[in-house]
């Protein structure tokens, strides 16, 4: 039996959730996320989310710093109506129960970050994420008309590649209509029929050894696209944020807000050598990806795992009202930073590139949405500057809200669809094939695709994946399939998307950099 539904939403982050509100009223509405709703990358935002709100500051200074931090890649329409467009989307953020710091005056308290020319950071102390997580999940859970099913993973979209030859030359034009989704109740892949989709499906850090993002962000979204052949872009551009805590074995590793660094917290070599002067003028609030490789240069020069963040600068009271979280996680491991140096490392962070969509989310395959993390917009270019990723997600799910809205009655569920096909597949019992595949891939991915790369280590990297990926190939087509196995499939695919995307750039930019470019 198929399940119906107008609007399917896939991933709970703000992206998902934010869209889910808007079209509520409009049809039936079911979200589905692979884990618990609020295990995502939005709940581990720490920092805040970008907007002008000070009299001394503009929309003009925010669109200038934008484009400047997406190194010439940068849509500037985009850029301009995503920021134009950001005090409207905020309000609606505390419409819905959002609650932001604010002075005792009752104006909001506003940070500043690396790359920003003003203080605009809307925050909740240290765990802003978490607190649009919040509000979002309560408001939808209490909707009547929305249905939520956690644990249900998407194992592919639904085009014409699984219909048969007569109903694909009906339609040329891919075309999604619904997902095949795997219940974890029954262990079966059933199917799920949508007049629009909307992959909200979050980041890909975990295609890394070391990132801040949560276990789930396994590029599912950008993989599902790409194997249902739909355009994919800008995947090379991986930001690294500068500062995850050095506390190894940690999975995933934990962030310390760049929100520290705009309070006066400094850099330093394990000598104690405070060295972004000799970087950029902008020090410690440059964009992220001049102090990731700051850090990266510094430790290749001395031979150490990590550097110093020293947040002596910053007084205890700001420390305790501000970065509560921080202070008792580095406090928890014996550090305490109103005294003690704190150890960091850049780590993989955010993905710039994505599932590539228009002004209105719309993906090339028609009646597909994508926002957040998995989409590619333009506001990010080369480069993402700071805070500025939960304000694409909710202006990018307002615009694909609206689209959607205006399409949805005059599509047709697509009853042709067969349901999914296991026979003659077998359960895999031999883990140990899957969890080594997966060291394998994030070995590769982090040793030869880093933040400094070369021709060299790219065509490693190529050889190495091509070998993954056709074992991996050959273990799902025999297989039961598992959420394993689907998440080691989905991010050998964007292993693959960002070593192919990064060896066909020829020039530095922004978060890319190859020594061998620097050559000529």
């Amino acid at each position: 039996m198929k399940k119906h539904v107008d609007f399917l939403i896939i991933g709970t982050g703000i992206a998902g959730l934010s869209y889910a509100l808007k079209v509520a009223s409009k049809g039936s509405v079911c979200i589905i996320t692979k884990s618990k709703a609020d295990e995502t990358s939005t709940a581990f935002a720490q920092g805040g989310i970008a907007t002008v709100m000070d009299a001394l500051d503009s929309h003009e200074k925010h669109i200038h710093d934008t484009l400047v931090a997406g190194d010439g890649l940068c849509d500037e329409e985009v850029v301009r109506f995503t920021i134009e467009e950001s005090n409207d989307r905020i309000n609606e953020l505390i419409a819905w129960g959002t609650e932001f710091d604010r002075k005792q005056s009752g104006e909001f308290e506003l940070g500043r970050e690396g790359g920003h020319s003003a203080h605009r950071i809307l925050h909740h102390k240290d765990q802003t994420g978490a607190e649009i997580e919040r509000a979002l999940l309560k408001a939808v859970r209490e909707h009547p008309d929305i249905e939520l099913l956690e644990g249900y993973f998407a194992i592919d979209l639904i085009t014409q590649h699984h219909l048969g030859m007569e109903v694909t030359r009906r339609t040329p034009d891919i075309e999604c209509f619904g997902a095949y989704v795997l219940n974890p109740n029954t262990n079966k892949i059933e199917t799920i029929l949508a007049k629009t989709t909307m992959l909200a499906t979050g980041g890909n850090g975990n295609v890394y050894t070391n990132t801040t993002n949560p276990v789930v962000a396994t590029g599912d979204g950008v993989a599902m696209v790409y194997r249902a052949k739909g355009k994919v872009s800008n995947m090379e551009f991986i930001q690294f944020h500068p500062t995850g805590l050095y506390n190894p074995g940690e999975k995933p590793c934990f962030l310390i807000s760049e929100a520290v660094r705009g309070a006066g917290a400094k850099l330093c070599t394990i000598k104690g050598d405070y060295f972004m002067e000799r970087y950029d003028p902008r020090l410690e609030l440059a964009p992220r990806d001049v102090v990731a490789r700051s850090i990266d240069n510094e430790m290749k020069i001395t031979g150490d795992d990590h550097v110093y963040l020293d947040c002596r600068p910053i007084s205890k009271e700001e420390i305790f009202h501000h970065f509560p979280t921080i202070y008792a996680k580095c406090l928890s491991i014996g550090i305490d930073i109103t005294k003690d140096l704190l150890p960091v490392v850049p780590v993989a962070h955010y993905s710039c590139g994505g599932i590539v969509v228009d002004s209105n989310a719309c993906t090339s395959i028609k009646h597909l949405y994508a926002s957040g993390e998995c989409s590619c917009t333009g506001l990010h270019g080369a480069n993402r500057l700071a805070s500025n990723s939960l304000l694409e997600a909710l202006v990018f799910s307002h615009r694909a809200a609206r689209h959607a809205v205006s399409q949805v009655s005059h599509i047709n569920f697509c009853e042709e669809v067969p349901d999914w096909n296991d026979e003659g597949m077998v359960f895999n019992e031999e883990m140990i094939l899957i969890t080594q595949s997966l060291k394998e891939v994030q070995t590769i991915m982090s040793s030869y695709v880093g933040i400094v790369r070369s021709n060299l280590r790219l065509k490693r990297a190529f050889d190495r994946m091509d070998i993954i990926y056709k074992e991996t190939e050959d273990l799902y087509n025999k297989s039961v399939h598992s959420v394993k196995l689907a998440e080691l499939r989905n991010l050998i695919n964007v292993g693959y998307l960002i070593i192919k995307m990064s060896m066909e750039r020829k020039e530095n930019c922004g978060l890319y950099y190859n020594i061998d470019n620097i050559r000529k």
